[in-house]
């Protein structure tokens, strides 16, 4: 049985105070380094920590949309990685149905792996999520679903 290629979805989240105006980024590109996802979103007023989790749901749902079989995933945010991969408790309430969603969005993936990747290594997901807290709107580049599967 051939395996299918994995793709990678990098994410970020953040606000301009804490909380404060916020917005979110990700990517998802393909094994070869295509992009078939970018999005950034203003998300209104939040804390840092809740648009980090809601960057990851929005990267996790535009995956399953798109089929997504395989996933790496990626972010510099060392609380969201260490939470979802169980070392961290969640304490925080508005952070734990955002960390549920996550799990339940997780458990429709058949592979995936979750990683803590240093700021300069998240660079395109940041800029998108500051792209959209500067316009306060969304910014969004999708290829066809044909073309990501």
């Amino acid at each position: 049985m051939e395996k299918t290629p994995a793709f990678q979805l990098n994410f970020d989240g953040g606000s301009r105070g804490n909380p404060g105006p916020a917005g979110i980024g990700f990517t998802i590109v393909d094994a070869h380094g295509n992009v078939v996802d970018e999005v950034g979103e203003f998300i209104g007023r939040c804390t840092n920590n809740v648009a980090e989790y809601t960057a990851l749901v929005k990267g996790l749902e535009a995956a399953i949309q798109r089929g997504i079989k395989h996933l790496i995933i990626r972010a510099d945010s060392e609380l969201v990685v260490r939470q979802i991969q169980g070392i961290y408790r969640v304490k925080h309430p508005d952070l734990k149905p955002l960390h549920a969603r996550a799990v339940q969005l997780l458990a429709k993936i058949p592979t995936w792996s979750f990683g803590h990747v240093y700021r300069e290594a998240n660079s395109r997901a940041d800029q998108l999520a500051n792209m959209a807290m500067d316009r306060q709107t969304r910014i969004a580049f999708s290829a066809p679903l044909s073309q990501a599967n």
